[in-house]
């Protein structure tokens, strides 16, 4: 038989859709041709193929070949094709044993000796061939992420000669094996009882991973703010293995490194202040995620907040509601998940201290408002970070809690949100807000006052209602009480350093 359909998938952001190699070997004039819309690093599989299978012993067909990949209004890229070209091309020139190679899908960089090189966005491919119902033959090197998706089928072969045997039932390939999740060992974050001091700041940060709320820290240098939030992590609840999944697919496709251990961690960036929108929500020609995808499910970390550039912080305002990050180019578009807690560092002027007679308050505002307010009324938290007390580092009587301690709380409290509403307090619809927020009528005006008061927009308001049911979950109570609004409304340290600094100029 002269032709050959062989089955392999092409990478389209976190999508895996199915390409068909069709492979033709006609009389005429020895020539080797790829149609179907491959980019160049597709074209130079051609070389790679007839060396591979040269290499190890076949024999390369000096026939016209001509590879189509199907379908062809869908751009291919990588060497990931070469394995089902190389497949096709011994297929139909009869090479390999008779075999229904519709129950198979490849995918595979070849090596000139014909040994298999890792490729880029197995877990995708591995969760749509379960969907499919294939058995997915892949290289080894990507066989163990590609097992963490449950009931996958999967072959791991490092060299293109393991194929006759596999499909000549000499020796059958076994199936990649996968590992119970419960014998995995997560890697350890950094532990909260190093923070020595600061119970506020501690309140606010377990407040904040018990909702799922962002968080700002106002301070001066050296007080610890990076040192709190790089606890954060630690401390929200262990990811399930359907999130899990979602953070693994997403490094797959990054070239980000991932093993067993780390897989199950949630992801923890901190990008530098001098990170372009690109390189926060995602982009390029073939759009790759960003920090904000690469945070899905974890926290970003944005240290020295005002040094960002204010157009970057803007593009974090939509994906910071909706939960994703749809990028448009010309010929496609590209949606990435982006559920991230987003926790921020800052000084409260630009000398790093307020009221140090160094900066006038026209400075500090001016510093201040390098922050958007629509940016700002999305951080739920704004809390004030104070230096140490004199004689906070020779007490020797201070007990701090471990970061599994405060993780047992918090995953209780997730726990009660997941079971009421379905979701965290900080992902609450302005519809679920009457519900799950109830408010007696004399709190109702209170909020009302402060909220006018503060200058406060609708949104700000809907922040202080959900970090308030938080607080009240925290406790276990069913309804806010007017103490959880006056903590919850205690925490807006910006709103409150703003309307100070406008009053002081005014006035």
């Amino acid at each position: 038989m002269s032709l050959a359909c062989v089955y392999s998938r092409a990478r389209v952001g976190l999508e895996s859709p199915l390409v068909t190699v069709e492979v033709h070997l006609a009389n005429g004039l020895p020539a080797f041709h790829i149609v179907g819309l491959p980019e160049a690093s597709v074209k130079e599989s051609k070389d790679r193929v007839r060396s591979a299978i040269i290499n190890c012993g076949y024999e390369f067909p000096a026939k016209r070949i001509t590879i189509n990949l199907a379908p062809a209004d869908l751009p291919k890229e990588g060497g990931r094709f070469d394995l089902p070209i190389a497949v096709g091309i011994l297929a139909a020139s009869q090479q390999l044993p008779q075999v229904d190679l519709a129950q198979y899908e490849f995918a595979g960089e070849l090596a000139l000796s014909g040994e298999l090189r890792a490729i880029v966005g197995e877990i995708p491919m591995a969760m749509a061939c379960c969907k499919s119902g294939r058995t997915v033959i892949l290289p080894a090197q990507n066989s163990e992420q590609a097992s963490w998706v449950k009931k996958a089928k999967i072959h791991a072969i490092e060299h293109l000669t393991q194929l006759y045997p596999h499909f000549a039932r000499q020796t059958v390939l076994p199936f990649v094996l996968e590992k119970p999740i419960e014998t995995i060992e997560t890697k350890n974050h950094l532990n909260i009882s190093d923070v020595i001091g600061q119970p506020l700041a501690k309140r606010a940060l377990e407040i904040s991973a018990s909702g799922n709320h962002n968080l700002l820290f106002i301070g001066p240098p050296g007080t610890g703010k990076t040192m709190l939030a790089s606890r954060l992590a630690g401390i929200l609840p262990k990811m399930t293995e359907a999130e899990a999944l979602e953070v693994a697919a997403i490094q797959s496709i990054s070239n980000q490194n991932t093993n067993a251990k780390s897989w199950l961690t949630r992801p923890f960036r901190a990008p530098h202040h001098t990170a372009s929108s690109a390189a926060l929500v995602g982009g390029g020609s073939q759009p790759k995620p960003g920090e904000i995808s690469l945070a899905h499910h974890g926290v970003l970390f944005l240290d020295e907040l005002p040094e960002f550039e204010r157009k970057v912080l803007d593009v974090l305002r939509e994906p910071m509601e909706s939960g994703e990050v749809t990028i448009s180019r010309a010929m496609h578009k590209q949606c990435f998940p982006a559920r991230f807690q987003l926790i921020a560092a800052m000084n409260p002027s630009p000398t790093g201290f307020f009221n140090d007679n160094r900066s006038t308050p026209e400075q500090v505002l001016r510093y201040l408002n390098r922050l958007s307010g629509p940016f700002l009324d999305r951080i739920d938290i704004q809390i004030e970070v104070a230096r140490l007390p004199r004689g906070t580092w020779a007490d020797d009587t201070q007990i701090n809690e471990t970061s599994e301690v405060v993780q047992q709380r918090v995953q209780a409290c997730r726990q009660r949100q997941i079971s009421r509403q379905g979701q965290a307090n900080a992902h609450l619809g302005t519809s679920d807000l009457k519900n799950y927020c109830y408010l007696t009528a004399g709190d109702n005006e209170f909020l009302e006052l402060a909220v006018d008061k503060l200058g406060l927009s609708t949104r700000a308001h809907h922040k202080i209602l959900k970090i308030a049911r938080t607080l009240a979950d925290m406790v276990n109570s069913e309804h806010i009480s007017h103490e959880h609004l006056l903590e919850a409304l205690s925490y807006r340290a910006m709103d409150r350093l703003l309307k100070h600094l406008s009053n002081s100029i005014n006035g």
